[in-house]
Protein backbone atom coordinates (compact mmCIF):
# COMPACT_ATOMS: atom_id res chain seq x y z
CA UNK A 1 0.00 0.00 0.00
CA UNK A 2 1.27 3.18 -0.98
CA UNK A 3 0.36 6.25 1.39
CA UNK A 4 0.97 10.44 0.87
CA UNK A 5 1.42 12.86 3.71
CA UNK A 6 1.01 15.81 3.28
CA UNK A 7 2.37 17.87 5.85
CA UNK A 8 3.90 21.64 6.32
CA UNK A 9 5.48 20.75 9.90
CA UNK A 10 8.94 18.84 9.42
CA UNK A 11 8.91 16.91 12.40
CA UNK A 12 5.54 15.80 12.22
CA UNK A 13 6.19 14.66 8.38
CA UNK A 14 9.21 12.43 9.47
CA UNK A 15 7.25 10.86 12.51
CA UNK A 16 4.44 9.81 10.47
CA UNK A 17 6.73 8.50 7.45
CA UNK A 18 8.43 6.79 9.91
CA UNK A 19 5.85 5.21 12.03
CA UNK A 20 3.88 4.24 8.47
CA UNK A 21 6.90 2.41 6.93
CA UNK A 22 7.21 0.42 10.31
CA UNK A 23 3.79 -1.05 9.14
CA UNK A 24 5.59 -1.97 6.12
CA UNK A 25 3.75 1.04 3.94
CA UNK A 26 5.29 3.04 1.37
CA UNK A 27 5.24 7.01 1.80
CA UNK A 28 6.00 9.60 0.05
CA UNK A 29 5.55 13.37 1.53
CA UNK A 30 4.90 17.06 0.57
CA UNK A 31 5.79 19.25 2.29
CA UNK A 32 2.57 22.11 1.13
CA UNK A 33 -0.75 22.03 -0.40
CA UNK A 34 0.32 22.81 -4.15
CA UNK A 35 3.23 19.87 -3.94
CA UNK A 36 0.28 17.68 -2.69
CA UNK A 37 -1.99 17.74 -5.28
CA UNK A 38 0.60 18.05 -8.04
CA UNK A 39 1.68 14.27 -6.05
CA UNK A 40 -1.96 13.11 -6.08
CA UNK A 41 -2.41 13.80 -9.64
CA UNK A 42 0.67 12.27 -10.57
CA UNK A 43 0.65 9.22 -8.56
CA UNK A 44 -0.88 5.98 -7.82
CA UNK A 45 -1.72 6.48 -3.98
CA UNK A 46 -4.13 4.43 -1.80
CA UNK A 47 -4.71 6.84 0.66
CA UNK A 48 -4.06 10.27 1.56
CA UNK A 49 -3.16 11.94 5.05
CA UNK A 50 -3.35 15.47 4.59
CA UNK A 51 -2.92 18.42 6.74
CA UNK A 52 -5.48 21.34 6.87
CA UNK A 53 -3.33 24.56 8.10
CA UNK A 54 -0.85 24.27 5.33
CA UNK A 55 1.06 27.37 3.01
CA UNK A 56 0.16 27.61 -0.70
CA UNK A 57 -2.49 25.18 -0.38
CA UNK A 58 -4.84 24.23 2.49
CA UNK A 59 -5.94 21.00 3.47
CA UNK A 60 -9.56 22.15 2.49
CA UNK A 61 -8.61 23.48 -1.29
CA UNK A 62 -6.53 20.25 -1.69
CA UNK A 63 -9.88 18.18 -0.79
CA UNK A 64 -12.22 20.17 -2.87
CA UNK A 65 -9.43 19.84 -6.07
CA UNK A 66 -9.18 15.99 -5.55
CA UNK A 67 -13.08 15.43 -5.40
CA UNK A 68 -13.61 17.96 -8.10
CA UNK A 69 -11.06 15.99 -10.39
CA UNK A 70 -13.13 12.50 -9.85
CA UNK A 71 -10.48 11.58 -7.64
CA UNK A 72 -12.53 8.88 -4.39
CA UNK A 73 -8.87 8.12 -2.70
CA UNK A 74 -9.63 8.21 0.68
CA UNK A 75 -8.13 11.46 2.56
CA UNK A 76 -7.33 11.22 6.28
CA UNK A 77 -7.51 14.89 7.27
CA UNK A 78 -5.55 16.63 10.31
CA UNK A 79 -5.80 19.25 11.88
CA UNK A 80 -5.49 21.52 15.50
CA UNK A 81 -9.15 23.01 15.22
CA UNK A 82 -11.68 20.59 17.01
CA UNK A 83 -14.80 22.46 16.35
CA UNK A 84 -17.38 21.05 14.65
CA UNK A 85 -17.96 23.53 12.14
CA UNK A 86 -14.26 22.65 11.31
CA UNK A 87 -14.90 18.83 10.90
CA UNK A 88 -18.59 19.64 8.99
CA UNK A 89 -16.44 21.74 6.56
CA UNK A 90 -13.75 19.46 6.30
CA UNK A 91 -16.16 16.28 5.50
CA UNK A 92 -18.23 18.05 3.43
CA UNK A 93 -15.56 19.14 1.56
CA UNK A 94 -15.16 15.36 0.82
CA UNK A 95 -12.61 14.21 3.33
CA UNK A 96 -13.49 10.50 4.50
CA UNK A 97 -12.27 11.03 8.07
CA UNK A 98 -10.83 13.70 10.61
CA UNK A 99 -8.19 13.36 13.10
CA UNK A 100 -7.48 15.97 15.46
CA UNK A 101 -3.83 17.17 16.61
CA UNK A 102 -2.19 16.06 18.79
CA UNK A 103 -3.04 12.11 18.33
CA UNK A 104 -2.20 8.77 18.88
CA UNK A 105 -0.40 6.55 16.61
CA UNK A 106 -2.40 4.05 17.46
CA UNK A 107 -5.97 5.52 16.45
CA UNK A 108 -3.96 7.40 13.36
CA UNK A 109 -2.61 4.12 12.59
CA UNK A 110 -6.40 2.50 12.96
CA UNK A 111 -7.86 5.33 10.93
CA UNK A 112 -5.54 4.50 7.92
CA UNK A 113 -6.43 0.49 8.70
CA UNK A 114 -10.08 1.30 8.07
CA UNK A 115 -9.70 3.86 5.11
CA UNK A 116 -7.83 1.16 3.07
CA UNK A 117 -10.37 -1.57 3.63
CA UNK A 118 -13.47 0.55 3.23
CA UNK A 119 -13.20 1.35 -0.92
CA UNK A 120 -12.43 -2.20 -1.52
CA UNK A 121 -15.40 -4.79 -1.66
CA UNK A 122 -13.56 -7.96 -0.95
CA UNK A 123 -10.19 -7.03 1.55
CA UNK A 124 -8.83 -9.92 1.98
CA UNK A 125 -6.69 -9.66 5.22
CA UNK A 126 -4.54 -13.26 3.87
CA UNK A 127 -3.30 -13.48 0.70
CA UNK A 128 -2.98 -17.08 -0.61
CA UNK A 129 -1.37 -18.88 -3.40
CA UNK A 130 -0.67 -22.87 -3.31
CA UNK A 131 0.73 -23.50 0.33
CA UNK A 132 2.12 -19.94 0.68
CA UNK A 133 0.15 -17.19 2.73
CA UNK A 134 0.89 -13.94 3.92
CA UNK A 135 -1.06 -12.28 6.89
CA UNK A 136 -1.64 -8.64 5.90
CA UNK A 137 -2.66 -7.66 9.59
CA UNK A 138 -0.11 -9.52 11.41
CA UNK A 139 2.70 -9.41 9.22
CA UNK A 140 3.36 -13.08 9.02
CA UNK A 141 4.30 -15.14 5.48
CA UNK A 142 3.95 -19.02 5.72
CA UNK A 143 4.70 -21.45 3.35
CA UNK A 144 3.53 -25.14 4.17
CA UNK A 145 2.75 -24.09 7.85
CA UNK A 146 6.43 -23.03 7.93
CA UNK A 147 6.79 -18.95 9.44
CA UNK A 148 8.78 -17.34 6.48
CA UNK A 149 11.15 -14.71 7.87
CA UNK A 150 11.35 -11.44 5.25
CA UNK A 151 12.27 -7.46 5.39
CA UNK A 152 9.45 -4.81 5.67
CA UNK A 153 10.18 -4.58 1.89
CA UNK A 154 9.93 -7.69 0.34
CA UNK A 155 7.18 -8.33 2.80
CA UNK A 156 5.52 -5.39 1.34
CA UNK A 157 6.88 -6.69 -2.45
CA UNK A 158 4.92 -9.95 -1.99
CA UNK A 159 2.05 -8.82 -0.70
CA UNK A 160 1.57 -6.74 -4.24
CA UNK A 161 2.65 -9.88 -6.46
CA UNK A 162 -0.14 -12.03 -4.42
CA UNK A 163 -2.62 -9.10 -5.14
CA UNK A 164 -2.00 -9.85 -8.59
CA UNK A 165 -1.78 -13.54 -8.73
CA UNK A 166 -1.24 -14.35 -12.69
CA UNK A 167 -0.46 -11.54 -13.91
CA UNK A 168 2.42 -9.82 -15.07
CA UNK A 169 4.20 -6.31 -13.22
CA UNK A 170 6.47 -4.75 -15.13
CA UNK A 171 9.74 -3.16 -13.90
CA UNK A 172 7.74 0.30 -13.61
CA UNK A 173 4.49 -0.74 -11.88
CA UNK A 174 6.68 -2.24 -8.79
CA UNK A 175 8.58 0.27 -8.55
CA UNK A 176 5.74 2.70 -8.46
CA UNK A 177 3.62 0.42 -5.78
CA UNK A 178 6.31 -0.55 -3.80
CA UNK A 179 8.94 1.82 -3.43
CA UNK A 180 8.80 5.09 -2.38
CA UNK A 181 9.74 8.10 -5.09
CA UNK A 182 13.25 8.68 -4.00
CA UNK A 183 14.34 5.04 -5.39
CA UNK A 184 16.58 5.36 -8.13
CA UNK A 185 14.76 4.32 -10.89
CA UNK A 186 18.16 2.47 -12.41
CA UNK A 187 19.39 0.46 -9.38
CA UNK A 188 19.38 -3.52 -9.42
CA UNK A 189 16.94 -3.06 -5.87
CA UNK A 190 13.93 -4.60 -7.98
CA UNK A 191 16.06 -7.67 -9.06
CA UNK A 192 17.85 -8.20 -5.69
CA UNK A 193 14.74 -7.83 -3.72
CA UNK A 194 13.16 -10.61 -6.33
CA UNK A 195 16.08 -13.39 -5.81
CA UNK A 196 16.29 -12.38 -1.83
CA UNK A 197 12.00 -13.51 -2.07
CA UNK A 198 12.61 -16.43 -4.73
CA UNK A 199 15.58 -17.81 -2.03
CA UNK A 200 13.22 -17.83 1.31
CA UNK A 201 9.63 -18.85 -0.36
CA UNK A 202 10.66 -21.11 -3.39
CA UNK A 203 11.80 -23.93 -1.26
CA UNK A 204 13.50 -27.31 -2.13
CA UNK A 205 10.53 -29.89 -3.16
CA UNK A 206 7.88 -26.79 -3.87
CA UNK A 207 6.77 -25.76 -6.60
CA UNK A 208 8.09 -22.08 -8.12
CA UNK A 209 6.07 -19.18 -7.73
CA UNK A 210 7.59 -16.59 -8.87
CA UNK A 211 8.48 -16.65 -12.48
CA UNK A 212 10.44 -13.77 -14.57
CA UNK A 213 8.80 -13.25 -17.75
CA UNK A 214 11.52 -12.24 -20.47
CA UNK A 215 11.02 -8.49 -21.16
CA UNK A 216 7.87 -7.86 -19.84
CA UNK A 217 8.51 -7.89 -15.88
CA UNK A 218 7.64 -10.93 -13.21
CA UNK A 219 4.56 -12.77 -11.71
CA UNK A 220 3.68 -14.60 -9.30
CA UNK A 221 1.48 -18.20 -10.56
CA UNK A 222 1.77 -21.62 -9.57
CA UNK A 223 1.17 -22.66 -13.61
CA UNK A 224 4.13 -24.68 -15.07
Amino acid sequence: MRILVVEDEKDICDFLKKSLESECYVVDTAADGEAGIEMIRGNNYDIVILDNNMPKKTGLEVCKEVRAEKNNIPILMLSVQSETTTKVDLLNAGADDYLTKPFSLDELQARVKALLRRPKVIEEEILKIDDLSLDIDRHVVRRDKKEISLTKKEFTLLAYLLKNIGIVLSRSMIMEHVWDMNVDPFSNTIESHIMSLRKKIDLPKHKKLIRTVSGRGYKIDVSA
